[in-house]
């Protein structure tokens, strides 16, 4: 779908629920419907559209494929409020993403709309943007190969007595050089993350609140997730889960390694685990509810006698999501949580997370990006899905 049939079905939705106007800010919004992430406001209205560039008018005119027309240099939200919808406004409703507004945008957005009321689109765009189109999946594809970079640098670099650190340094230059383009996107105001988790030994049991999932110890509590000062060691098992973003989209993968050496038990852990992904990967189907497919994963854990650590933190607590979208959010809805009612659909791209934390600390995890489809699902994620045991 062209960017001017995406504003064109947002159009849809702003008629469907009677607003005046949508003006969207949030870079990853903008940039999927005009296709060029220069700070600007796109303000929708049910027949007509602007994108009002506040900086890099001339960058966005070579970036988007809109009419050069639309695309305005304006940086006054009140000017551009008074071009687009002149008047009080008294009883019109705008919709804009009130999850990521801050206060003091509020304040100014609230003073350029005058008698017009705030209300949020932000699901109403999420919904939108959880079903990719083919250029979508494409830049998905990309990002999956950058990440798989990142698996190959893993089988040439880890050894023991490396620090955590340095090997996670070697992991980020293979995605980088693989087209990575060195960030990534969740929709969270002040969220931590650094590279992404990467842990060894006893850090795979280190978990942030910010994370809530196997994270890494991190440097220092500044930021408390990812590689630390650790030394590797023999027989270590080996978390890497750092995703990539190759234009715009992201690709998110955990694979777990052992250091020269893979006790039994941690390769029949791991096998087990696969095998739950195995049968979610293959018995999701449109209709299916976030819910159901949670439902679905516990019961296939409690089948293979690993419903004890699925999921489980070391912490004592239990994780209740197995998944989660994935496109120009490294984190968006679906989320395939516990009781969750979102329902699956096919152009869906999902990210199947999950780990095993046992009573004797031994700790896993395998995810994989899962391109939902009508009849067939396809794994896009490209790294072996097996408990890999490196000699360097």
């Amino acid at each position: 779908m062209t960017h001017q049939g995406r504003i064109h079905h947002l159009q849809g939705l702003i008629r469907d629920r009677r607003l005046s106007a949508a003006i969207l800010f949030y870079s990853r919004d903008t940039y999927y419907y005009t296709g060029t992430a220069q700070p600007a406001y796109l303000v929708v209205l049910p027949e007509d559209f602007r994108l009002f560039v506040r900086r890099g008018h001339d960058i966005a005119l070579k970036e988007s494929d809109l009419d050069a027309e639309r695309i305005i240099e304006e940086k006054s939200l009140e000017r551009i409020v008074q071009i687009m919808f002149p008047g009080s406004g008294t009883g019109e409703k705008v919709g804009t993403e009130l999850d990521i507004l801050t206060v003091t945008q509020a304040r100014s957005f609230t003073s350029a709309l005058r008698e017009r009321d705030l209300v949020d689109i932000s699901s109403d765009v999420l919904a939108q943007r959880m079903i990719k189109d083919a250029s979508e999946i494409g830049s998905i594809r990309k990002a999956c190969h950058a990440v798989h970079a990142g698996h190959l640098a893993t089988v040439g670099c880890l050894k023991a007595g490396m620090h955590e650190l340095e090997f996670s340094a070697q992991v980020e230059a293979a995605h980088r050089l693989a087209g990575h383009e060195g960030c990534f996107f969740i929709r969270l105001n002040d969220f931590i993350m650094s590279r992404g988790p990467l842990a060894s030994g006893p850090n795979l049991l280190a978990t942030s609140g910010t994370l809530y999932t196997l994270c890494g110890a991190g440097l220092s509590a500044a930021i408390p997730t990812g590689a630390s000062m650790r030394v590797i060691r023999r027989e270590d098992l080996v978390l890497v889960d750092m995703p990539t973003c190759v234009e715009g989209y992201h690709a998110d993968q955990a694979r777990t390694y052992a250091v020269e050496q893979a006790s039994g038990k941690a390769v029949d852990m791991f096998e087990r685990l696969r095998s739950v992904s195995d049968r979610l990967v293959n018995d999701l189907r449109p209709g299916v509810s976030c819910g159901e497919a949670f439902s679905m994963a516990e019961e296939h854990a409690f089948e293979l006698g690993i419903d004890d650590s699925f999921m489980q933190m070391h912490s004592g607590g239990r994780v209740h999501f197995i998944g989660h979208g994935i496109g120009l959010e490294v984190n968006e809805p679906p989320v395939l949580a516990k009781n969750g009612r979102t329902i699956l659909l096919p152009g869906m791209v999902v990210a199947i997370e999950l780990h095993l934390v046992d009573r004797t600390g031994v700790a896993m995890k395998i995810e994989d990006c899962v391109l939902l489809g009508p009849e067939r699902n396809e794994i896009l994620t490209l790294s072996p899905r097996k408990l890999v045991v490196v000699s360097n």
